[in-house]
């Protein structure tokens, strides 16, 4: 059993932060940054090839991360591979000890770097929730018995809390808790006022599943503005889009104001109970991240 998944049946209030596999070859970089992370999060998401990017698979990453000792979280996307290949490095994974999954649709190549690329998408996220459960039941994906023990897993799904309509929102979040999601992670949200609404609908719905709040601390209103404008899902408000400029404009460090701002977010959202835990998203600046934390009162051991 991960750490989050203790976490969370324990109802502690859960961290968990993000990395990403290099576009090369070189490990030793990213398994640098998690260092500055260890003993501060009860799980690192790694992606896959986020925005269609080519980059080292999230499997190669979890695996040195898991015998470096940390508690990865492994993103799968059904972008890139049929159902046989995703079981397969579900498997694999299990083999290592991963057994958390974060199970994700995936961005279309023609957004990302190698736009030639075919996409398969012959399963989405619904789909991967899906294939998790045949794997435990000790089935694959054409229905043959697995040999050896069962895998276990705690597969988890991503929600878009700052969605028009809602409704709609809610109602595939509805599909991949059917499916078998035991936790949320979000994307990001910079007020909590703009995640109340989904919760408050998840609540209506009746669907009672751990939500951690994406986050992502702001390095300037031109990121902002970027996010706001490019982002599916995300709405950064004007206000702190003004005072990162206003901080840059008085020879202040904005990235140390969103930083800030990220923290209050975090604190408020651990202090008001409204949600089980946090994600954070901090796009190259995850050093950052522990002192984010203790700014927010955060202690994982608490």
């Amino acid at each position: 059993m991960s750490q989050l998944e203790k976490a969370l049946g324990a109802g502690q209030f859960a961290v968990t932060a993000e990395v990403a596999p290099p576009k090369g070859a070189d490990l030793a970089p990213a398994l640098e940054t998690a260092q500055a992370l260890r003993g501060k999060v009860h799980g690192l998401n790694v992606t896959d090839m986020q925005s269609a990017c080519l980059k080292a698979s999230s499997l190669g990453l979890c695996v040195a991360l898991k015998q470096a000792g940390f508690e990865p979280i492994l993103q799968m996307t059904g972008r890139d591979r049929n159902r046989m290949a995703l079981a397969a490095d579900l498997l694999t994974a299990a083999a290592f000890g991963i057994d958390t999954v974060l199970a994700l649709t995936g961005d279309h190549p023609a957004v990302g770097d190698c736009r030639d690329a075919k996409p398969v998408y012959d399963l989405d996220s619904v789909g991967i929730l899906e294939l998790l459960n045949e794997l435990q039941a000790g089935r694959d994906c054409g229905g043959n018995p697995l040999t050896g023990p069962a895998t276990q897993y705690f597969g988890g799904a991503s929600a878009t809390p700052v969605y028009d309509p809602l409704p709609l929102q809610i109602a595939k979040v509805r599909r991949k808790v059917e499916a078998g999601a035991q936790f949320i992670q979000t994307q990001a949200v910079f007020t909590a006022e703009s995640l109340l609404p989904f919760l408050e609908g998840l609540d209506r719905a009746g669907i009672h599943i751990p939500v951690l709040a994406g986050i992502i601390p702001l390095k300037s209103a031109g990121m902002a503005k970027f996010m706001n404008d490019h982002v599916p899902g995300i709405a950064v408000p004007q206000e702190q889009i003004d005072a990162l400029a206003a901080e840059k404009a008085t020879g202040g460090s904005p990235a140390r104001l969103g930083i800030q701002m990220a923290a209050e977010l975090a604190a408020r959202l651990r202090a008001e109970k409204l949600c089980a835990g946090i994600h954070i998203m901090a796009i190259g600046g995850e050093k950052y991240i522990p002192g984010l934390l203790a700014q927010a009162g955060i202690n994982m051991q608490e």
